[in-house]
């Protein structure tokens, strides 16, 4: 950094100021990978303006409900680190359109059984579109495999084959998840 001027130079605080975020929040990007800092001659992180832009990036990135390993492989995609160009934003966003349909998509199917879905207190467990009887849906995959639009079973929940628990996941002698204090 000692070839940028001085008045190119932000510390941490003017950068967090500028990019309307916490210290914290730009010291935890760092921890991820997803930009670094210089040090002065105290030890005093610096930034340069384009880091502004690189968290400008970072944060449309993360409000388009990518996940940071998804942007640290966008960034590392670049060449030398750099701090993404317009065009590199253009190429990076066409990758991410077909995962991003796929979100609206599975938010719309979301939005529209909101009204008979999860604490509706329908008590009809045989009509019920997210019943998951033995937790049959787990052998699919984590989360609310039923309301992430994935069609319920057709077989009987009693003739399923045995549930494997997903890898890392905690049951007790029953079955059931176990309870977490």
């Amino acid at each position: 950094m000692s070839s940028t001027p001085s008045s190119q130079v932000l510390s941490i605080g003017a950068l967090a100021q500028r990019a309307g975020l916490a210290p914290s929040a730009i010291r935890f990007y760092e921890q991820q990978g997803l930009m670094a800092s210089q040090r002065s001659a105290s030890g005093q992180r610096r930034y340069t303006r384009a880091d502004l832009r690189r968290l400008a990036f970072i944060r449309a990135a993360q409000t388009l409900g990518l996940s940071l390993e998804e942007i640290r492989a966008a960034l590392a995609s670049l060449p030398e680190g750099r701090t993404p160009t317009k065009a590199d934003w253009e190429r990076l966003s066409r990758g991410w359109k077909t995962l991003l349909d796929a979100r609206i998509a599975a938010m719309t199917r979301l939005r529209d059984r909101l009204g008979s879905c999860i604490g509706c207190g329908c008590l009809s467990l045989k009509s019920c579109a997210l019943y998951n009887a033995d937790d049959a849906a787990a052998v699919r995959g984590p989360g609310a495999r039923y309301l992430l639009g994935e069609a319920p079973a057709t077989q009987p929940a009693a003739k399923a084959a045995p549930i494997t628990p997903p890898a890392g996941s905690r049951r007790s002698a029953a079955g059931r998840p176990a309870r977490r204090e």
